[in-house]
């Protein structure tokens, strides 16, 4: 064989130089009848035969070719090792190497990720959203400090398709009712509702994905959409490309929010932040595709958006029993419920920062959730002692040790320490608690310190107090004792004049 150099060599002294076959043979150590051959066939660029090499993997190529394939669709973590088929194809009767078998799959692999960019995953067509006409919705994870603590967010994003206008909320869920709060508060940061909304398959909004576009959509999900009344349109399975804004902007928001995010306080302090800190980035961002920055395009959106109607009620409602100690269990946590639905059943409604109990149609009580993500411990147990005192007034004694009584008041603490000093203290305590259910609280608490400080910290002097303060009405001056009614002299106590009075009673 020849190579193109040799070959034009060749070709030159034959066709220009006019040399003889002879000479040129002579010249270049080939054959007289090679150097025919390759002038007789006028090619100016040697062809060879595709070299081919039999191995001991070739009848196995299309069992590992197909166990390639297959695998490609699972899960990383479910998909076997390239050294999990060697084992496969020994027991097929393979004698080769795990090295052969390595090189096959790295070849497949490229050839398989090849195919997917020249037959339609690699390529998209780019897409144009008309003012009002839809928004983006994704689910990220990050971390911030608060309080201290490098904490685990889950963080919602929205984008306006049109004005590209975006908002992010942070949550330590990624639950219905955090879902529904997100949407409360970015409408409202958005200036209104999007005809559409797009969404990938998440589980807070489909139940079950069927064949092409056909979803069972969650009930809860839909009555939202009914409320906010857009249409919620959901994108093909692993065709993230069909929300690229919404995803993009997941990515940006690394760096745009998350690697300056400062240490603060709380979640509600970081939502504070994070909305402030997406208003000011409108400003500084240019459109791109539309003259002015992202807030002048979605100042000229917001006539398009349809008017935002009131906050969606958007609860997780669930059926719980009260315990006999009035407690209800939600997440590891324990939450009190008043005294008479003790062995009840009642309603708990779940929202992302509140829980309320509801029964017989009406509201019962009222806590703020507690969310920890840490599974160390047993949860929390969150008391309202106004909740047990019915359970008081059949059992005083309670009092004393009660554990929901341990936050009681300053102004209560003391007026208890003084009263359970005296006999029946433990009930006149309770009557004076009582007052709560009839009475403003902090109306109470004032005739508490005002008895305390006045040094009479008794029932009805507390009950003085309160009604003077309902009624409006001052307390009356203190009397005051003339001077002519002074004693000059103080009486002594002397048991000798009595002794004296019977001395003169026998003289007469």
């Amino acid at each position: 064989m020849i190579d193109v150099a040799i070959l034009s060599v060749i070709r030159r002294w034959a066709l220009r130089e006019q040399l003889s076959i002879r000479e040129i043979s002579r010249r270049t150590g080939l054959s007289r009848n090679t150097i025919r051959k390759y002038l007789r066939s006028d090619v100016a660029e040697p062809s060879y035969a595709k070299r081919v090499s039999s191995s001991k993997l070739d009848p196995f190529t299309a069992k590992l070719s197909a166990w390639l394939k297959t695998e490609a669709t699972r899960s990383r973590k479910q998909r076997r090792t390239i050294k999990q088929m060697h084992l496969d194809l020994q027991s097929l009767g393979y004698q080769g190497s795990y090295n052969r078998v390595a090189a096959f799959a790295r070849v497949w692999h490229k050839q398989h990720v090849l195919a997917q960019q020249t037959t339609g995953r690699g390529t998209f067509v780019p897409l144009v959203f008309g003012p009002g006409e839809a928004f983006q919705f994704d689910w990220s994870e990050d971390w911030a400090v608060l309080g201290g603590v490098r904490t685990k967010l889950q963080v919602a994003h929205f984008k306006l398709s049109h004005s590209r206008a975006f908002y992010v909320r942070a949550y330590p869920l990624q639950t219905h009712e955090m879902l529904f709060d997100a949407h409360n508060h970015a409408f409202a940061v958005l200036g209104g509702v999007p005809r559409r909304g797009i969404y990938d398959n998440m589980r807070t909004a489909v139940d079950r994905v069927g064949r092409g576009k056909e979803r069972d959509v969650n009930a809860r999900f839909a009555a939202m959409v009914s409320h906010f009344l857009f249409e919620a349109e959901f994108c093909n399975p692993a065709s993230g490309w069909e929300k690229g804004q919404v995803e993009k902007n997941v990515r940006d928001a690394r760096h745009r929010l998350w690697q300056i995010v400062p240490p603060l306080a709380n979640l509600p302090a970081l939502n504070t932040w994070l909305q402030e800190r997406c208003l000011a980035l409108w400003r500084e961002i240019e459109h791109g595709k539309l003259p002015g920055s992202i807030a002048d395009v979605w100042a000229q959106e917001q006539t398009s958006l349809m008017p935002a109607p009131r906050p969606f009620d958007g609860f997780v409602e669930h059926t719980k029993r009260v315990s006999p100690t009035c407690l209800i269990h939600f997440e590891r946590n324990r939450y009190s419920v008043p005294a008479p639905y003790a062995n009840r059943p009642v309603s708990l409604r779940v929202y992302a920062d509140r829980l309320v109990v509801a029964a017989e149609g009406q509201i019962v009580c009222e806590h703020q959730r507690i969310i920890d993500r840490r599974h160390d411990g047993s949860g929390q147990t969150i008391y309202d002692w106004h909740h047990y005192l019915a359970v008081l007034q059949r059992k005083p004694g309670a009092l004393r040790n009660g554990a929901p009584f341990v936050e009681l008041p300053a102004a209560f603490k003391r007026l208890q320490s003084i009263l359970l000093k005296h006999p029946g203290g433990d009930r006149e305590m309770v009557e004076i608690l009582a007052l709560v259910l009839h009475h403003d609280e902090q109306a109470v608490l004032a005739a508490v310190e005002l008895a305390l400080e006045a040094g009479v910290p008794s029932k009805l002097h507390v009950l003085n107090v309160l009604h003077r303060l309902l009624d409006g009405t001052t307390a009356p001056a203190p009397v005051t004792s003339p001077q002519a009614l002074q004693l000059s002299v103080e009486p002594q106590a002397n048991v000798r004049r009595y002794d004296q009075l019977r001395e003169v009673r026998h003289a007469s």
